[in-house]
């Protein structure tokens, strides 16, 4: 069951994306009503795991840098938003745990590949953690494409409403892996479906390569 942290800010994100974006939602009916589910985005500012959150319809449980919890109370909050730390640059056992339990009990995992904001709205290298987690457990992923959170810098650039898009592409399996070079081809095609639900001058490093 949802935190109580999580039942306020859903419907406070919403009435804020209402108020100050024109927020679009495309291909939500990709989105499985039941079941597990990967989650896979491009990740450019603070504003996208909200908004994609609130953008699937479904209760998802994100995996976010361990530097967000290191207070109590930012450790609290963001839990009680659905996040779960995670250390980056090495294989966190623990968050692995914590992310194969949330899709056993049939539930929605949201990562964010790239590991890191974008600084300059294009696609980066991946680390293969979504690879590695979803061939492990089998389950569809699902890639999602947002764009113009880039242009959200403050007061002024809300008061313009800035036009802010979540496009959810169709489910999809990875090919099973033999081995580690194998994970790292399998991380540039799962890479790839996000590239294809965003426009060229997002896609960065996998804008020029074909999906196997």
């Amino acid at each position: 069951m949802a935190h109580w942290i999580y039942r306020i800010s859903n419907p406070t994100v919403r009435l804020l994306l209402f108020l100050f974006s024109r927020w679009e939602v495309k291909g939500k009916e990709n989105v499985p009503r039941s079941g597990p589910v990967i989650v896979v985005a491009n990740h450019m500012t603070m504003v996208d795991p909200p908004m994609l959150s609130v953008s699937l319809g479904r209760y998802a449980q994100i995996m976010a840098k361990e530097e967000l919890f290191r207070t109590r109370f930012t450790n609290y909050i963001m839990s009680g938003l659905g996040a779960f730390p995670v250390h980056r640059g090495r294989l966190d056992r623990q968050a692995l745990r914590i992310a194969e339990k949330a899709l056993s009990d049939g539930g929605v995992l949201m990562i964010f590949p790239e590991g890191q904001r974008s600084r300059s709205g294009k696609l980066q290298k991946a680390s293969a953690g979504a690879t590695l987690i979803a061939l492990r457990n089998g389950v569809p992923i699902l890639p999602v494409g947002i764009t113009g959170t880039e242009r959200v810098s403050g007061i002024r650039s809300v008061l313009h409403r800035p036009r802010l898009t979540v496009n959810i592409g169709k489910p999809f399996h990875l090919p099973i892996a033999k081995g580690k070079e194998d994970r790292v081809a399998r991380t540039d095609y799962l890479m790839k479906h996000i590239a294809e639900v965003l426009p060229e001058e997002y896609r960065g490093i996998y804008g020029s390569r074909e999906t196997p």
